[in-house]
């Protein structure tokens, strides 16, 4: 699983069925996750504000800012 491979080069690295070795990495990613810590969120959270114009397409004055 730390390779990076896929499923299939699994199955063929270890001369096994593909569909079997899907079922031992589920299991495997499975388990991994269910141990993982619920992570906890706490402290402030900043935004930014964000103004996209679309809808000019082609008319590349009508986005110019105004003084």
């Amino acid at each position: 699983m730390g390779l990076n491979l896929s499923n299939q080069q699994i199955a063929q690295e270890l001369d096994i069925n593909k569909d079997d070795v899907q079922k031992m990495t589920s299991q495997l990613r499975e388990s991994i996750f269910a141990r993982l810590p619920i992570p906890q969120l706490s402290g402030e959270v900043e935004a930014d504000e964000v103004y996209v114009v679309a809808g000019h397409k082609g008319n590349p004055d009508a986005v110019k800012k105004r003084p």
